[in-house]
């Protein structure tokens, strides 16, 4: 509903010229300032984490680092960021705006005009306070609140079709649709060119059973943004209305071409193709929308009609059964089971859900005031086959109210932190510490130094040579002349490369034979061992994954019905026999976490995941893992701040799982 609810007047607040005057300061404000004008976010982080780095007292980074989480869907994160710049400048107006927005879309909403308040009150001549309030206040559904700011607004910005559009659907929500179409009229005269304001209108017109007006208003739209999902939703049911059955399929399927998991799209066409006739589609789409949202009482008791059609009864009445107990008081599914058993020889059970049927119709009857709810349910003269749309009746129940948009994705732990062997212009160049966040160990260094091979010391797959060949043939030259631990590290990470194990193994072993106190051997095989599970465990297509569903509820699953438990334990022993030899090398802990969380151990996963961290704050991927975890152990909260931080030390992968699992449930 609103898409352009909030005013990020970004252009004006970064070319404010910065209190501080240092170069290189400066050098990294304008560079953070110019990525988040173009739009590149993760960018503009980079440069004010360093510039955080350099002075933690400027307020501004932290500010302008908000800015860029929250365009980056990291809410958690900007909040923190907003609460950093307000600790550091309490009079800080922008920040107070902000943290308001932001509290806002988390459904904080009590907090968030406290927030707005204060911010009126430092500047009340700043009108797009009462433009953000507006939003606000509709959101929490205070809605005659909502019109006395953006009327305030309005006042000040007359040319602002946005907050026509928001008023108009203010008084929509106060039942007065002719201040609603009268707005929307005033925002088309204002942009001609934004599809929003058609969409918007051309409901109104429905509601009136307006139909035509509301076609063309949906066909402009369509003509302006031929990607708009929403219009073709909306016309979708006004062709249906019009008993163009072919133009509204037509429509649906073009929405489900860009959103193919959009549950309410799916829940129409089912019924379209039901009401058609085409009873096998319908069921296919019935199992979609059911397969996203399983407790959905009204996809149940379709799905069932669709089954007693094609003779089903058996499985209709299963349907039934499951819309019944979502709904205890659903009179006429308990009617439907009752012929659905009939059908089955079922007559006792069958006059049993009849006489239950007849209780429910006459308790509703003795409440028809309450026309939602339970209630409802009981009504049996109502249908329950027309189509839905997003603010229709049981849309909020039943649907998120909004255009779903679900895909099932595989959250995979970042790898385990190992040397890798790598292409000499692959070595990473050295840099300032303090800028680039490079964990600092004077023997990581003269180790790495020492090897014959050029390597890499990060959390990887490997895969840097592409034709190692050369360089097996030298590593090899130099063991027939001189057969030291190092040349044997050396050899151990070409043949891992080469997916040769066994021999990499060897190698490690006489590795460590030779210098049983270097815990880089350990650390890589270790990870080795871990590789060699993965491997075996990928042949088998067995391999486990943190799956996050729709609902944000975790699980653990595998691509075939049985799951085999590997032994990580030699993997483990080869860490922990590390870390005896040096306890302050954080990344041995990481590993850990990875290890204990492969073998199903999360709760000792997180507590080595936050050993690393604490010895190294700075380890983005511990991060990532321990919030994945956290969330999948339903401690949801805890985890977004994770991923968020995680975001924020360059983990480009956590704004995704943000984006989609730590929004709020409203």
């Amino acid at each position: 509903m609103f898409k352009k609810a909030f005013f990020i007047s970004l252009f004006i607040i970064i070319t404010a010229v910065p209190v501080w005057c240092q170069y290189d300061l400066d050098h990294f404000y304008y560079r953070g300032r110019q990525a988040l004008i173009e739009g590149k976010y993760s960018n503009a982080i980079e440069s004010f984490n360093i510039l955080s780095r350099l002075d933690s007292t400027i307020f501004e980074a932290y500010f302008f680092r908000g800015i860029a989480k929250y365009n980056l869907g990291d809410l958690v994160g900007a909040q923190m960021d907003f609460d950093k710049t307000i600790h550091f400048n309490p009079i800080y107006t922008p920040a107070y705006h902000y943290r308001a927005i932001t509290l806002s879309r988390i459904g904080k909403y009590d907090l968030a005009l406290k927030d707005l308040e204060e911010a009126v009150d430092l500047r009340p001549g700043y009108t797009g306070l009462y433009f953000s309030r507006g939003v606000t206040y509709f959101l929490s559904q205070q809605f005659d609140k909502a019109v006395k700011d953006f009327n305030m607004f309005i006042k000040k910005e007359p040319r602002e079709s946005n907050a026509y559009l928001n008023r108009g659907a203010s008084y929509l929500y106060l039942g007065d649709t002719i201040k609603a179409l009268d707005d929307y009229n005033k925002a088309i005269s204002i942009d001609r060119y934004d599809p929003e304001a058609y969409v918007r209108r051309s409901r109104i017109y429905a509601l009136r059973q307006d139909l035509e007006p509301a076609l063309e208003d949906l066909n402009t739209a369509l003509k302006l943004d031929t990607a708009n999902t929403f219009a073709y939703f909306n016309r979708a049911i006004i062709r249906h209305e019009m008993k163009d059955i072919e133009g509204a399929l037509a429509d649906l399927d073009k929405v489900l071409e860009q959103e193919p998991g959009n549950a309410l799209t799916l829940y129409n066409r089912a019924i379209i193709r039901a009401q058609v006739g085409d009873y096998r589609s319908a069921l296919d789409d019935y199992d979609r929308v059911l397969a996203i949202n399983p407790n959905n009482v009204l996809a149940y008791f379709n799905r069932a009609a669709v089954f007693m059609e094609m003779g089903r009864y058996r499985d209709a009445m299963d349907d039934y059964s499951k819309a019944i107990n979502l709904y205890p008081d659903f009179a006429k599914a308990y009617m439907n089971r009752a012929y659905a058993k009939s059908q089955l020889g079922q007559y006792n059970s069958s006059r049993r859900d009849y006489e239950i049927a007849q209780r429910k119709i006459e308790e509703y009857r003795a409440q028809t005031s309450d026309s939602t709810g339970y209630a409802a349910f009981a009504d049996t003269t109502r249908k329950y086959d027309h189509l839905l749309a997003l603010d229709a009746d049981f849309a909020k129940k039943d649907f998120d109210n909004e255009l779903l948009q679900y895909r099932d994705v595989d959250i995979r732990l970042k790898p385990l932190y190992k040397f890798a062997a790598v292409a000499p212009d692959n070595i990473p160049q050295e840099g300032n510490i303090l800028i680039n966040r490079r964990f600092d160990d004077a023997s990581l260094e003269s180790f790495i130094s020492a090897s014959p091979i050029a390597v890499k010391f990060e959390s990887s797959k490997g895969g840097y040579l592409p034709d190692a060949q050369s360089l097996r043939e030298e590593v090899n030259r130099l063991l027939r002349i001189d057969r030291t631990d190092v040349n044997l590290f050396a050899k151990a990470l070409l043949e891992t490369d080469n997916k040769q194990f066994n021999t990499a193994m060897v190698c490690y072993d006489e590795a460590i034979t030779k210098s049983p106190e270097n815990i880089y051997y350990y650390i890589n095989r270790g990870a080795l061992q871990a590789e060699m599970i993965d491997f075996i465990s990928s042949i088998e297509n067995n391999v486990p994954v943190l799956t996050l569903d729709n609902d944000n509820t975790v699980k653990t699953r595998v691509q075939e019905q049985v799951r085999h438990t590997y032994d990580y334990t030699p993997a483990i022993h080869d860490m922990k026999r590390a870390a005896s030899i040096d306890p302050s090398f954080p990344y041995i802990y990481y590993n850990l976490g990875n290890l204990y969380c492969l073998s199903d151990d999360l709760p000792e996963s997180i507590v080595q995941y936050t050993k690393a961290i604490e010895l190294y704050p700075n380890i983005g991927e511990a991060y990532y893992n321990r919030g994945l975890v956290l969330i999948y152990l339903k401690d949801k909260e805890k985890g977004c701040m994770d991923l968020s931080m995680a975001g924020e030390l360059g983990i480009q992968d956590a704004y995704s799982v943000i984006q989609k699992y730590c929004k709020s449930e409203e």
